[in-house]
């Protein structure tokens, strides 16, 4: 395999969202959330970007910022389903070579990290990337909302494969811990392949659907990056990216 020649970015969206209900369509100074995503995507610059939605309010919404949006089905159990499905509608023969599946919560993403997403694809053995970043705060280290990412790392190096991901705190002993980041890049067979797979048992034990690709064999690389995204859950996150990006929106 070759490094992709013609990516394109994905967004998935739906509304449903317990913790912060209507969520892609949040204000952020006088933009919804998804068209904020949407334009660091653009920004990116490594390919088209298509938000893939499970409502048309959604899709209306990126469409009137001069997006284009394609409607899903809004049962999809998971974004890599959404984002296949939406591959498809659009590029029924397979002309983009590998699809970056960006959260739509992560509206001051940046763009740098989104390209850094896609460089572990270079190598011919990786079916997927990733990013993942250094732990320094002890109580992110022990938290089990911190997916921790197992990485075989040369000495130096700014990417290297993904071994396992989990909860718990691994590996033991002395030396960095790296936090995963879920931004993916897959060649479009390995998306394919893994949305055909039943779930695994490490990813249901561990609830972490990367570890499926794992369990069937396929290579998952990570690019470092020097800080995590903050995404958007909850009101209070909402709340801060509000006062994050308030400066940009004044420019």
């Amino acid at each position: 395999m070759a490094a992709p020649r013609r990516p394109i970015v994905i967004i998935p969206a739906r509304l449903a969202s317990t913790r912060l209900p209507d969520k892609p369509l949040a204000d952020i100074h006088g933009q919804p959330m998804i068209v904020r995503v949407w334009r660091r995507a653009i920004e990116a610059d490594i390919g088209p970007v298509l938000v893939a939605a499970a409502e048309g309010v959604i899709a209306e919404a990126i469409r009137a910022a001069g997006g284009e949006a394609v409607l899903t089905d809004p049962a999809h159990p998971s974004g890599s389903d959404r984002v296949h499905e939406a591959a498809m509608r659009r590029d029924p023969d397979g002309r983009f070579d590998a699809i970056v599946n960006l959260q739509g919560d992560l509206p001051a993403i940046d763009p740098a990290a989104i390209r850094a997403a896609l460089s572990p694809l270079a190598v011919d053995e990786v079916d997927i990337a990733t990013l993942a970043t250094e732990i320094h705060d002890e109580a992110e280290r022990q938290d089990p909302n911190v997916v921790k990412a197992v990485l075989a790392l040369a000495p130096g190096a700014r990417a290297g494969r993904a071994l396992y991901f989990s909860r718990a705190l691994v590996p033991a002993g002395p030396g960095p811990h790296w936090h995963h980041i879920g931004i993916y890049a897959y060649r479009r067979a390995a998306l394919t392949a893994f949305v055909s797979l039943p779930p695994g048992s490490l990813e249901m034990r561990e609830r972490l659907e990367q570890l499926r690709a794992l369990e069937a064999g396929m290579r998952i690389d990570a690019s470092l990056v020097d800080t995590v995204p903050l995404g958007v859950d909850t009101p209070a996150d909402l709340a801060r990216i509000r006062g994050i990006l308030s400066n940009e929106s004044k420019s």
